[in-house]
């Protein structure tokens, strides 16, 4: 039972991640181009950090939830004197998952934080620049989630 309450929170986790992303992306900005820059760039500024916020909680989620599921099922071989050998779909996703991990490091902690100075010192130009490479790494980030959740669902 702890097993699919952890998996079910694994996957909440990456649906409020990934479904984000594809928000934020494909409705959000196409949306929010047609405000001029003041305005554009501090709404953009409280939305990524509230997403940003909840993306934070989100990787937590996942890596606990991961690596835990991943430790029960390799203790339970081992212990019935079998060897483990992580499974290649595993392997996959846990990779992409720790490589979306890293790009989000880099757009909350460097990116967004430019974004933040350029907001508040009302510098639309740095900001637009700041949001755009967001944007840039957002994309790289919602491929990658949805190959890791097509590896999950297709490699059984």
């Amino acid at each position: 039972m702890l097993y699919a309450i952890l998996k079910l929170l694994h996957v909440f986790a990456i649906v409020v991640w990934v479904g984000g992303m594809v928000f934020a992306h494909g409705f959000l900005r196409p949306a929010v181009l047609q405000l001029a820059p003041p305005q554009r760039l501090p709404l953009m500024h409280d939305v990524l950090r509230r997403f940003f916020t909840a993306v934070s909680v989100a990787v937590v989620v996942v890596l606990g939830t991961g690596l835990w599921m991943i430790g029960r099922v390799a203790k339970e071989t081992v212990q019935a004197g079998l060897g483990f050998n992580m499974p290649l779909n595993w392997t996959l996703m846990a990779t992409l998952g720790l490589i979306m991990m890293a790009i989000f490091g880099h757009i909350r902690f460097a990116l967004f934080k430019r974004l933040a100075r350029a907001v508040t010192a009302q510098d639309w130009s740095a900001g637009g620049a700041a949001l755009a490479a967001i944007r840039t790494w957002v994309a790289v980030n919602l491929v990658l989630g949805v190959v890791t959740i097509a590896i999950a669902l297709l490699m059984v």
